[in-house]
């Protein structure tokens, strides 16, 4: 009889084989509240991985970490129109605390535009003042109605960038940079993610933005997601919140704003872009642990050569794990890492020890070679680095192959069926959009015809990237 599959194939069953390797992975459960998730050690590693990552790249464009109230004033929202239009359905309300009826109801934050708008008023006099760039690291909630861990949940972790400057060519450049040189610079040097940057149109931009810059990645099953998010927010909550500066010359000028934000969304991206049926595939220079030394058997001359290959990659600088439990089957153990997608296990028994190698198992190669112990320290480093240009390359042809050329609203839906559709806008337009729309695709962005992000909606030549999405 053959034995099941510790997970349901991509191809039997894509959601439940995210959702089977969310579980068995160990990176999340369902919280106690539809729609809510606890973040496991593991996963949370992850998250924890990436959060450096982005933070670094944040501080070095500029930006400072604060943090701003969970609870934010229900009038705050009413101040800007199309923002509160756009977050209304999703807005979760405290009307009651300490017993008592609030005197005005409280929203926990969806966003933090309003509040943060409030304490610009104050912090901004001067041009002297600007530019002013604020980052958080927070978490937010937005009453989702069809919940799916990481992708879309009640409440996620994120961080929310949030910037005032004098002039409306500071901020769009601002918040090109974010879109580049953080987000971008990001998910393709350290996720391994492929990634088509774009100009979002009208129809899918952040309410209250005058643009907003995605970058959107294919995932296994050749939908879209959308990953990051850059907005140039205009003028419209400095008009709202009264944010004016005093310029060089003595006149009193409203300041240009951009807010941006990656989230929690990411680690179930890297999930359905890298993973297969075996498990998570992780990349290298994210993995919290990029090298797992396995003991087969418990004896002591096996323990302590796999503590002291642990000691010399160690001091090489690769993340390691011992993992030594000689109280579990090694089958099991080894299914585990495979599960979590570990990018180098290297496996070592009583009979690697007589000959001084060790087996090397490549979790994204998919190879597995006898190793000298000897050359690890040396090899492994740029092992790592082919695995992690390995996964991009595998990302890029994946998009590749699935993207296709049309020109007819009717040939964009049915390429969406299977992957992206690529077709001229000023074909498309708004009502090719919204009849898409009605079959459940959506225009993730537009591109420039080579390739670069628009400078405007109806640039000659923009061609619209079509898909279904999460």
């Amino acid at each position: 009889m053959a034995k099941a599959p510790v997970l349901t194939p991509q191809a039997d069953d894509f959601p439940r084989w995210y959702q089977d390797l969310v579980s068995k992975a160990e990176l999340a459960d369902n919280g106690p509240v539809r729609g809510t998730m606890v973040i496991r050690p593991y996963g949370y590693g992850l998250w924890e991985r990436m959060q450096q990552e982005v933070d670094a790249r944040i501080k070095a464009a500029g930006a400072q970490n604060a943090y701003f109230p969970l609870f934010i004033p229900q009038s705050y929202l009413t101040k800007e129109a199309e923002h509160v239009e756009g977050f209304a359905p999703e807005l979760a309300v405290v009307t009651h605390g300490g017993g008592k009826e609030l005197e005005e109801p409280v929203v926990v934050r969806p966003t933090s535009e309003t509040i943060v708008n409030d304490y610009f008023s104050k912090w901004v006099q001067s041009y002297r003042d600007l530019p002013l760039l604020i980052n958080q690291w927070a978490n937010v909630v937005r009453w989702e109605l069809r919940p799916r861990v990481f992708l879309r949940t009640t409440e996620f972790l994120w961080q929310e960038g949030h910037t005032a400057h004098a002039t409306y060519e500071d901020a769009r450049d601002y918040a090109a940079h974010i879109h580049q040189e953080v987000y971008a610079d990001f998910l393709e040097n350290v996720l391994a993610m492929d990634v088509v940057p774009g100009r979002k149109t009208v129809r899918e931009r952040f309410a209250g933005a005058i643009n907003t810059l995605t970058l959107e990645g294919m995932m296994g099953d050749g939908k879209a997601l959308q990953l990051t998010t850059s907005h140039e927010l205009g003028q419209n909550f400095a008009k709202a919140f009264e944010t004016r500066y005093l310029s060089k010359d003595g006149r009193e000028e409203y300041v240009w704003q951009t807010s941006w934000g990656s989230t929690t969304r990411m680690v179930g991206a890297l999930v359905m872009m890298h993973g297969d049926d075996d498990g998570l595939r992780i990349p290298p220079r994210l993995a919290p642990v990029q090298v797992v030394i396995v003991a087969v058997k418990g004896d002591d001359a096996v323990l302590d050569t796999v503590r002291g290959i642990g000691d010399r990659l160690k001091a090489a600088g690769i993340r390691v794990h011992v993992d030594d439990r000689a109280d579990t089957p090694f089958g099991r153990r080894a299914v585990d890492w495979e599960l979590k997608g570990v990018p180098v296990r290297i496996e070592v028994g009583p009979r690697d020890v007589e000959n001084g190698t060790a087996v090397l198992v490549r979790r994204v190669a998919g190879s597995k070679e006898p190793t000298p112990i000897g050359a690890l320290s040396k090899i492994l480093p740029k092992v790592l680095e082919d695995d992690q240009a390995l996964l991009l390359a595998q990302s890029r042809k994946r998009r590749n192959d699935r993207t296709v050329e049309v020109t007819t609203v009717e040939e964009a839906a049915e390429a969406a069926s299977t992957g992206w559709a690529r077709i001229a806008w000023e074909t498309l337009g708004v009502e090719g959009e919204a009849q898409l729309a009605e079959q459940g695709v959506t225009v993730r962005c537009l591109v420039a015809a080579d390739g670069s992000v628009p400078e405007n909606d109806d640039q000659p030549g923009n061609i619209a990237v079509v898909a279904r999405a999460y």
